[in-house]
C-alpha cells in the first residue's frame, strides 16, 4: 500500500501545544521514518529533504540533529543524514519500557479522569479509525501519537508524557506495517475507542486488558504468538 506524503505545514498540533517550525519539519521527517518513505541504511542530504517536503534546507538541518540526539539518524559527514536500523531486541525492550508504563497509567485513570477529559479524546481516536480504513499511515501516527499522549496527560506527570513521547519517537511503531500487509490496521485502531468506552465504564480490568491486547498489536507481536512482556 503506497504512504501518502505528507509537509511540516499540514501537521496538526499535539496535545494543544503550539509547535514551532522546526518541531513540525521534525515530525514531518518522523513520520516518513514511520511511513517507510525514509528508510534505515540509506543516506539523505538536507537540501534533498527540503525539496521533497517543500521547505528550506535550515528547518530540516536543524530538526535532523533533533532526530541524531534521539537515535532516529547519524550524521554522515559531507553527505547529510543515515536511518538509523533498530533491532528486533530494541523494539521488544521499548515495547517492554511502553508496557510497564503506559498500561497501569492508563487503567488508573478509570477511576481518575475526568469523563469530559476523556471524550474530547475521542475525536483522535475517531481520526486513528478513519486513517486506518484509508491505509494513511502517516495521518494514523500523528492521530495515534496526539491520542496517547493526551491520554497521559490527564494522569498529571508530564515527565511520564516526555519519556512515553520519547519511546515511541525511537521505536516508530514499527508493528504497524505488518499490521496493513495482514489487513489488521483497522482492528488496532478500533481499540482506541474500546479504550475510551472501557475508560467511561471505569472498568479498570477492562482498560488494562485492551491496553495489552493494543501494545502487542503495534509491535506486531500477536503475528508471532508472544506476549508483551
Amino acid at each position: 500500500m503506497p504512504a501518502q506524503r505528507t509537509s511540516a505545514t499540514d501537521l496538526p498540533t499535539l496535545a494543544g501545544q503550539k509547535r514551532n517550525y522546526r518541531e513540525r519539519v521534525a515530525d514531518a521527517l518522523r513520520a516518513a521514518l514511520i511511513a517507510g518513505e525514509l528508510r534505515p541504511g540509506e543516506v539523505y542530504s538536507a537540501p534533498t529533504l527540503a525539496a521533497r517536503f517543500g521547505v528550506s534546507a535550515t528547518p530540516v538541518r536543524e530538526a535532523m540533529l533533533d532526530l541524531v540526539r534521539e537515535g532516529l539518524v547519524d550524521t554522515v559527514p559531507n553527505k547529510g543524514f543515515r536511518v538509523t536500523a533498530v533491532s528486533e531486541k530494541q523494539l521488544d525492550e521499548y515495547t517492554h519500557i511502553r508496557s510497564l508504563i503506559e498500561i497501569p497509567t492508563t487503567a488508573g485513570l478509570a477511576t481518575t479522569a475526568d469523563p469530559v477529559a476523556l471524550e474530547a479524546l475521542r475525536p483522535a481516536a475517531q481520526e486513528i479509525v478513519t486513517a486506518a480504513a484509508a491505509g494513511d499511515l502517516i495521518a494514523y501516527v500523528e492521530a495515534d501519537i496526539r491520542f496517547h499522549l493526551g491520554l497521559l496527560a490527564l494522569a498529571g506527570n508530564d515527565h511520564l508524557v516526555e519519556v512515553v513521547g520519547d519511546l515511541r519517537k525511537r521505536s516508530r511503531l514499527y508493528g504497524l506495517q505488518t499490521l496493513v500487509e495482514a489487513d489488521r490496521l483497522e482492528d488496532s485502531a478500533q481499540e482506541h475507542l474500546e479504550i475510551l468506552d472501557a475508560l467511561a465504564a471505569r472498568d479498570e480490568d477492562a482498560v488494562r486488558a485492551v491496553m495489552t491486547r493494543h501494545l502487542g498489536h503495534v509491535r506486531g507481536l500477536w503475528a508471532a504468538g508472544r506476549p508483551v512482556h
